[in-house]
């Protein structure tokens, strides 16, 4: 027979799963989430969210909100622009860093190709003469996942759209 999961540990698991598990909910003082139990400090979205009903439904200084929720005014600004922007789902956690492999341009993965077929380079060589070459720095695994990805991916031959 299956065992249940606790309801608590599973809103964990849902929360870290969707990156909107609070890091440090410890840091969470303002009293109504000691005091009720609706309002969960675990949850990042809903802590972001109590913030900005703080200060701007309640009129509570920035400050002080920040101090009881236990973030920066920096956090608390960038919630609000966040909010404003994008409503509630401005709220959710974004993933951070480049979207994409945006060094690794058809240019240099050409180049790349051209060393790899043409000289006995190993990979850590073959990244040293794309920064001589192209004054960045990609790490020789990253210029691997590249032209993996490149071979999964069939290039449009010039002249077709």
């Amino acid at each position: 027979m299956k065992r249940k999961t606790p309801p608590d540990e599973s809103k964990v698991q849902a929360l870290r799963r969707h990156g909107a598990l609070h890091p440090r909910p410890e840091a969470v003082q303002d009293e109504a989430f000691q005091s009720r139990e609706f309002l969960d400090p675990r949850d990042g979205v809903q802590v972001k969210y109590e913030m900005l009903r703080r200060h701007r439904l309640e009129g509570q200084r920035i400050s002080d909100v920040a101090r009881s929720f236990g973030v920066s005014r920096q956090t608390l600004y960038l919630a609000a622009a966040a909010f404003d922007n994008e409503g509630l789902p401005g709220l959710l956690p974004h993933r951070r860093g480049p979207r994409r492999a945006h060094k690794c341009t058809d240019e240099v993965l050409d180049f790349v190709e051209r060393l790899r077929r043409t000289t006995a380079l190993d990979a850590r060589a073959v990244s040293k003469a794309v920064e001589r070459r192209f004054g960045v720095k990609i790490h020789p695994r990253s210029l691997d996942r590249a032209l993996a990805r490149r071979k999964k991916k069939p290039r449009k031959k010039e002249g077709r759209q």
